[in-house]
């Protein structure tokens, strides 16, 4: 059973790549192709996507300034609510082929693509094309993956940075490599760079990894994590150390901050605030509160989490054989030598998931649904490594019995998952149980040593074991999607639904993007000031910019709460004559009232009126 999934060290990469079969290279182009007819196709369907983010790239293309820290308006009062990496890429990407929805999803979709080969790739390297193949695919069509990489959030960057760094760690592995190890830390450092602490999650599994299986004494090892810790220092640290030197009146003010600091925002709203609660995040439970608190968007913490009604659909269809195929992976080789290929890429990709699952499962900040997208990778890679090496060893009982348990227990779970959307191709769900039952059954029995019969009973088991996970991937990626918190699967009506929550911006949203063309878009998009206007919250503001294609302050940030502008900073803008009109009604995304002291003045000072719906005061007058 040990030999069945410990895998010998290779030679050299070429070594392996001369004894490739014919068939493996158009395979992979194949996957790639499929990949990107899925992510691609229909992609302008959802417009701007989240309009957040959308309106940062907009006004990264209207000035560098902007560009460089990711600022919500090309006037630089403030930036959103995470650090730019990801608005890097995508204003790259509108900047070299102009600014619209397709360049503004299209970056996403890239990332999904290389997402997706990168990890046939570093599968391969451990298990062969075939398990490779499957990992890939198995990624491509997770329902939250087909969501996120047609979607211009920064998760997507997160994902393709995390794969790199675990390529790297892989190649790592082979041959002791320091090089390889630092450019894994780098990779991961630009991942602190889209998303702060949410990329340090993988990085007790590379550690461990490396520290176990590694071929060389322990002393190496150490010194080896040592260069891979400060590749993420210099990496992750470079621009925040910028920020901090930069004179904070000549740069815009950090979004979602307190004291105008990207650290104190790594650290806190984005940082410990999102585990423990507070520090402008909703919810309670988890780390931060008691046993089954909820956190309104991502239901009860606790162990269930990624299997409840929030999170299943988007990520756990694969999760339960993930988790078996990795406790029997570890069974299996726990007698092999301490350099054994297969229980390194097991640790690797085994500590992605739990330590990530279980953040995830009980932090009590805020947390949504779609952030399961980083699980995506490590479910579809233990599933292949580990699937395949059972396989190969269904001679014996323990293997053959444990891969029919990881195809009955999909088969039983794909059935669960389907019937909380009852009304939607209801026969898919009768049919993935009974054949997987069958295929478990036949598995478990043992396949008949023919060829065809080998075959068929192979292909069944991948049918499946993804069938269910693919056909909501497709149906997901067949609805469009807007606002701040979409979802995966059919589209539902109502908060969360499949199409996003909150109408046009998302939760908090605003004025909303159908604004685009409407009396008060074309009122702003006349105005030749800095400014073409200013309301409260960063959705709101973002609505505005996209409907005019002008920069708007968005006060006091996503919540309305942040203190940018300051009244007496309003004011001398007013006064300079750098801000047209103020467009009342505006909203954050959150609970807030940092800006009511400007809605007061204004509305004390200028005269009301109303503009498409809208009750707009000239500032100019």
């Amino acid at each position: 059973m040990t030999a069945a999934l410990a895998v010998p060290v290779a030679k050299t990469p070429q070594h392996r790549n001369e004894h490739s079969p014919p068939w493996v290279r158009p395979a992979a182009f194949g996957l790639l192709a499929l990949t990107a007819v899925l992510y691609f196709w229909d992609l302008t369907a959802s417009g701007f996507g989240n309009s957040f983010y959308a309106a940062a790239v907009q006004s990264g293309t209207q000035n560098a300034e902007a560009w460089l820290f990711g600022s919500l308006d090309s006037g630089n009062v403030l930036t959103v609510d995470k650090p730019p990496a990801a608005l890097w890429v995508g204003t790259a990407f509108a900047r070299l082929f102009g600014f619209s929805s397709f360049t503004v999803l299209a970056p996403q979709a890239l990332m999904g693509v290389a997402s997706a080969g990168l990890l046939y790739l570093t599968v391969r390297r451990v298990s062969g094309p075939i398990p490779g193949l499957l990992a890939g695919a198995g990624l491509a069509l997770t329902p939250v993956a087909a969501l996120m990489f047609r979607f211009n959030n920064p998760d997507a960057l997160l994902v393709l940075l995390l794969v790199a760094a675990a390529y790297c760690t892989v190649r790592a592995l082979e041959e002791a490599s320091p090089k390889w190890l630092v450019f894994a830390g780098i990779a991961v450092g630009f991942g602190f760079l889209t998303k702060m602490m949410q990329a340090f999650l993988v990085l007790p599994a590379f550690a461990l990894a490396y520290l176990i299986a590694a071929p060389t004494s322990l002393g190496k090892r150490l010194l080896h994590l040592l260069a891979a810790a400060a590749g993420v220092v210099v990496s992750a640290g470079w621009f925040v150390a910028l920020v901090e030197v930069w004179p904070a009146s000549s740069r815009p003010y950090i979004g979602g901050s307190t004291g105008d600091s990207l650290l104190e925002l790594a650290l806190g709203y984005n940082g410990l605030g999102r585990i423990f609660g507070g520090e402008g995040n909703m919810g309670g439970g988890g780390f931060g509160g008691p046993a089954g608190g909820n956190t309104m968007f991502g239901g009860s913490s606790g162990l269930g989490r990624m299997f409840g009604a929030s999170f299943g659909t988007e990520v756990s269809w694969l999760l339960p054989a993930a988790i078996i195929g990795l406790v029997a992976g570890l069974w299996f080789t726990r007698r092999a030598a301490r350099t054994d290929r297969t229980r390194a890429a097991l640790i690797v990709w085994g500590g992605w998931l739990l330590v990530t699952g279980l953040v995830f499962s009980l932090m009590g900040g805020t947390v949504h649904p779609y952030y399961a997208v980083q699980l995506a990778p490590a479910i579809a890679a233990l599933v292949a490594i580990s699937g395949h090496a059972l396989w190969r060893g269904r001679a014996t009982t323990g293997p053959r019995a444990t891969l029919g348990a990881m195809i009955a227990v999909t088969a039983v779970w794909d059935f669960i998952l389907l019937d909380r959307t009852p009304d939607w191709f209801p026969v898919l769900r009768w049919l993935i149980v009974v054949l997987g039952l069958l295929v478990a059954t036949v598995v478990v029995v043992g396949v008949p040593p023919l060829r065809k019969a080998l075959a068929v009973v192979a292909t069944a088991c991948v049918l499946t074991l993804g069938l269910g996970t693919a056909a909501y991937a497709v149906e997901t990626a067949a609805v469009p999607h807007s606002g701040s918190i979409p979802t995966s699967g059919p589209a539902t009506s109502g908060f969360g639904g499949g199409q996003g929550g909150g109408p046009g911006g998302g939760f908090g949203g605003g004025f909303g993007d159908e604004q685009t063309g409407s009396e008060i878009g074309q009122l702003l998009a006349k105005t030749t000031t800095k400014w073409a206007a200013a309301t409260t919250g960063s959705q709101s503001a973002a609505s505005l910019e996209l409907a005019s294609g002008k920069a708007v302050i968005g006060i006091g940030g996503w919540s309305g709460s942040d203190p940018a502008p300051t009244l007496a900073e309003f004011q001398r803008y007013v006064a300079d004559g750098q801000i047209s009109y103020y467009v009342d009604g505006g909203r954050g995304g959150g609970p807030g009232g940092g800006s009511s002291e400007i809605t007061e003045w204004v509305a004390a000072n200028f005269t009301a009126t109303t503009v498409g719906g809208q009750t707009v005061y000239d500032l100019t007058q």
